[in-house]
């Protein structure tokens, strides 16, 4: 009985390990004093759009997911709906991108919190901006 326990139990203890290493962690923030001047040479900008951010927190695993939670604001009096093309993400290699698919609605003048994920990547995250921070 102890023979068959033990391997299973190793099993177990070795999955459990393999599942930790998928939870989100606070990557640390920089100041939004940063300059950074990677070449864009696509000329890849956030489409234009009413929505300003406020505030982010940037999240990643072990996996290299890349998560933010980011607070916005609909500058206009009107509803709007946020889609992902109206953020973006500058990576440490100097690659932009936005989130993947989301919309979400927001009345006039009306500031909400999303959680949003920007796939994989080995570099992390450095800013989020859109339209409204260029």
């Amino acid at each position: 009985m102890i023979k068959t326990l033990i391997p299973l139990l190793a099993i177990f203890s070795f999955t459990s390990l393999a599942n930790g290493t998928e939870a989100l962690t606070v990557d640390r923030s920089l100041s939004n004093q940063l300059h950074l001047s990677f070449p864009n040479d696509r000329d890849i900008k956030p489409k234009e759009s009413d929505f300003k951010i406020i505030n982010y927190v940037l999240m990643s695993n072990e996996q290299g997911e890349r998560w933010s939670v980011i607070t916005l604001t609909n500058t206009s009096s009107g509803n709007r709906m946020l889609e992902q093309h109206h953020l973006m993400a500058l990576f440490a290699d100097g690659k932009r991108r936005s989130p993947l698919e989301y919309k979400l609605h927001f009345e006039g003048n009306e500031t909400q919190s999303i959680t949003v994920s920007f796939g994989e990547s080995k570099f992390p995250i450095l800013s989020l901006y859109s339209s409204q921070d260029l």
